[in-house]
C-alpha cells in the first residue's frame, strides 16, 4: 500500500495527513493501520524509534473513537513526560477536522488539579505516564472502567525505568475486554512477560528484524583510555563542523558536567537530564530544534522526548547499563529517510560490548580512529573554502566596499585568500599543532581483564567494608564511590567487590579527600571504614562476585531504584541521591 488512502482511513482523518504534508506510509503504519481498522484484536508491532509509530496507532484509535461520548476509550501509556507531550500533539494535529474530539496529557511535573479538571470536561482518549496516572487512580480523579483501546508505548523503555508494577496495576482498572496494542523498538524477555499476561492472542507486526536498528544508521567506534574520553568527544565535534548531535550520557551528573566543559571550551551546547524543570527542558528543547544547541547532552530518559528528524550523529559518549538502550539512542538519529551515524566512544575494557551491541542490532560497528590533530585543521581550513564559495553575496555592503578595497589593494588574490583563511585556521592549528594521537593510549592504559590497570606509584589502593552482601556490584560501587567522592569516572579505577568488602584505587592526589570523607562516615547506620590497603586482597580470602543480579541506585530521571531480580521499584529517598548515600535504611 503506497498511499494512505489505501489504508481505510476516513476522510477527516486523509485531511489531515494531505494538511501535514504526508505522502507515502511508512512500513509499520502500512502493516498496522488496516489491521487495526478492520478487527478488534490485540497487537505487538516491533518497530525501530523513528519509523512513525505514533501515527500506526494513532489513526485507528482516532478512527474508532466515539466522539459523541465524553467518556474516556482511549488510554495510552508512555515512559516520560516529553514523549506524553510529543504524542498529545500529535494526535491533536491528526484529528484537526475531528469535532469534540478531546486529547488530554497525564504526566507529572504539572499541576494534578488542573489535568484533573480537564479529564472530568470530557476526555475520549488520555496519554499518560505511568506514576502520574497511578496516582490520579488512588485519588479518584479518573475512570478507566470503559476503555476499549489501550496502547503501551515503548513498553522496553517503561520496562527499564522500572513502570511494571505501574502498568499491572493501571491495566487491572480497564475492562478485560479491550484491545491491547503494544509498540516497543525492542523485545527483551520482561517485555514478552507484558504481552503475556495482558494480551489475548496478539497479533505480531515486525520491521526489519527484532531489535535491529534502523538502516539508515551507520555504526563506529572508537577506543581511547578513560582520560581521554572527553578530547575524544572534542575531536570527533571539531571533525564534523556541520554535527548536529545527541551525545548521551549515564547519569544526569555526568550529562550536566560534560555539556557545561562544551560551553566552556566554546561549544554551542546543552544539557537535558531529570533535574531540570519542564520549562528548562521546553527552552532546551526549543533551542536544539531551531538549531542553536549544536550538541545535545542527555540521559536516555530526558532523550525519549527528542523527535527532530535531521540529526546528523548520535555520541555514546557512556554506554548505557542495559545494552538493548543502544538501539533507542541510535533511532535518534537517521529519522525521516535521513541519513545518520551513531558513534561510541569506549576504552578497552568496555570494547567487549561492541559484539554485544552487534548481536542486537544485527548490524556491522566500524572501529574508527579518532582523527589527529592536523586531520582536524585539514577538515575545517575546507569547510571554511565551502562555505565562501557557497556565501550569498550581501548586497548591503555595497557602499562599504570602496574602502574595503582601498586597505586591500596592496595584496594579490592570492594573498587574499590565505590571509582571509588564516583567521580561521589559525585557531585551530593553535590548538592542535602538539595534540596528541588519542588513539596510541588505549591499549597501555587498560588491561584486558576488564577493569583499569593501577599505577602504584601513581594511585592508592584503599579497603571499604561493604560489599556483594550489600548489594552492590563493581559498576555500582564505583557509582557511589564517584558521587560520594565527586570524582570523575576515571578517577575511580581497579573496583573489585568481595562478599563483605571491597576494593578500590585512586590517584594518589586524591588519599586525604578519601579518607577524610569516608571518616565518620555511616551506610544505614553502620560505620563505614575506608583505609588504605597494605595487604594483598587474597589474605582476606574473599572471592568475586560474578553474573550476580544486584540491586543497585538508578541515576536515571525517573529516581526510583530498580530491582532486577524482583522487579520491584520504590521511590529513592534522600540517601539515595548521588550526593549522599549515607545514612540509607535498607528495605
Amino acid at each position: 500500500m503506497n498511499t494512505f488512502d489505501a489504508l481505510g482511513l476516513s476522510d477527516v482523518l486523509l485531511q489531515s495527513i494531505n494538511d501535514m504534508g504526508f505522502e507515502t506510509p511508512s512500513e509499520v503504519q502500512a502493516k498496522a493501520i488496516p489491521l487495526l481498522l478492520d478487527q478488534e484484536t490485540d497487537l505487538v508491532a516491533l518497530a525501530q524509534t523513528g519509523t512513525g509509530k505514533t501515527a500506526a496507532f494513532g489513526f485507528p484509535m482516532l478512527q474508532k473513537i466515539d466522539v459523541d461520548s465524553r467518556i474516556t476509550q482511549g488510554l495510552i501509556l508512555s515512559p516520560t513526560r516529553e514523549l506524553c507531550l510529543q504524542i498529545t500533539q500529535e494526535l491533536k494535529n491528526y484529528a484537526k477536522y475531528i469535532k469534540g474530539l478531546n486529547v488530554v496529557a497525564i504526566y507529572g511535573g504539572a499541576s494534578i488539579n488542573d489535568q484533573a479538571k480537564n479529564v472530568k470536561r470530557g476526555a475520549q482518549i488520555l496519554v499518560a505516564t505511568p506514576g502520574r496516572m497511578q496516582d490520579m487512580l488512588r485519588r479518584g480523579m479518573i475512570n478507566l472502567s470503559q476503555v476499549e483501546y489501550c496502547v503501551l508505548d515503548e513498553a522496553d523503555e517503561m520496562r527499564n525505568m522500572g513502570f511494571y508494577e505501574d502498568i499491572t496495576s493501571i491495566l487491572a482498572n480497564t475492562p478485560n475486554d479491550k484491545s491491547t496494542w503494544l509498540f516497543s523498538a525492542t523485545m527483551p524477555k520482561e517485555v514478552a512477560v507484558i504481552a503475556r499476561e495482558f494480551m489475548y492472542q496478539p497479533q505480531e507486526i515486525t520491521v526489519g528484524h527484532k531489535n535491529a536498528g534502523t538502516k539508515n544508521v551507520s555504526h563506529e567506534y572508537y577506543q581511547v583510555s578513560g582520560r581521554d574520553r572527553y578530547p575524544a568527544l572534542k575531536r570527533l565535534a571539531d571533525a564534523h563542523p556541520d554535527i548536529f548531535s545527541v551525545v548521551f550520557c549515564r547519569t544526569k551528573r555526568d550529562t550536566q558536567r560534560v555539556a557545561e566543559k562544551l560551553i566552556e571550551d566554546g561549544y554551542n551546547a546543552g544539557a537535558l537530564h531529570g533535574d531540570l524543570s519542564q520549562n528548562q527542558r521546553d527552552m532546551v528543547m526549543k533551542a536544539f530544534r531551531n538549531k542553536q544547541i549544536q550538541m545535545l547532552v542527555a540521559t536516555d530518559v530526558a532523550a525519549r522526548g527528542i523527535d527532530v528528524d535531521n540529526v546528523t550523529h548520535v555520541i555514546n559518549y557512556q554506554l548505557p547499563d542495559e545494552i538493548e538502550t543502544y538501539t533507542h539512542r541510535s533511532g535518534r538519529t537517521g529519522r525521516a529517510g535521513n541519513k545518520g551515524v551513531s558513534m561510541i566512544i569506549v576504552t578497552q575494557s568496555e570494547s567487549r560490548k561492541i559484539k554485544t551491541i552487534e548481536k542486537i542490532i544485527q548490524a556491522k560497528i566500524t572501529p574508527k580512529k579518532i582523527p589527529t590533530g592536523m586531520d582536524i585543521c585539514a577538515t575545517q581550513l575546507f569547510h571554511l573554502a565551502n562555505k565562501i564559495h557557497q556565501t550569498e553575496v550581501n548586497n548591503d555592503i555595497d557602499a562599504y566596499l570602496p574602502k574595503v578595497n582601498e586597505v586591500l589593494a596592496d595584496l594579490s588574490k592570492e594573498e587574499l585568500i590565505q590571509r582571509m583563511v588564516s583567521v580561521e585556521f589559525a585557531r585551530f592549528h593553535n590548538y592542535y599543532k602538539n595534540a596528541k594521537d588519542l588513539n596510541s593510549n588505549a591499549s597501555s592504559a587498560e588491561s584486558s581483564s576488564g577493569k583499569t590497570k593501577p599505577n602504584k606509584k601513581d594511585s592508592t589502593r584503599f579497603f571499604i567494608n561493604i560489599g556483594a552482601r550489600d548489594d552492590y556490584n563493581w559498576m555500582t560501587l564505583k557509582d557511589f564511590l564517584k558521587a560520594t567522592l565527586e570524582l570523575d569516572q576515571e578517577e575511580v579505577f581497579h573496583v573489585d567487590v568481595m562478599d563483605g568488602f571491597s576494593f578500590f584505587n585512586t590517584p594518589n592526589a586524591h588519599r586525604e579527600k578519601v579518607i577524610s570523607t569516608f571518616d565518620f562516615f555511616e551506610l544505614d547506620g553502620r560505620p563505614i571504614n575506608v583505609e588504605i590497603s597494605e595487604k594483598r586482597e587474597k589474605s582476606k580470602g574473599g572471592k568475586k562476585k560474578k553474573g550476580r543480579p544486584h540491586r543497585k541506585f538508578d541515576q536515571s530521571d525517573n529516581g526510583f531504584f530498580n530491582d532486577k531480580k524482583k522487579g520491584k521499584k520504590r521511590k529513592a529517598g534522600k540517601g539515595d541521591k548521588p550526593s549522599g548515600f549515607g545514612r540509607r535504611k535498607r528495605r
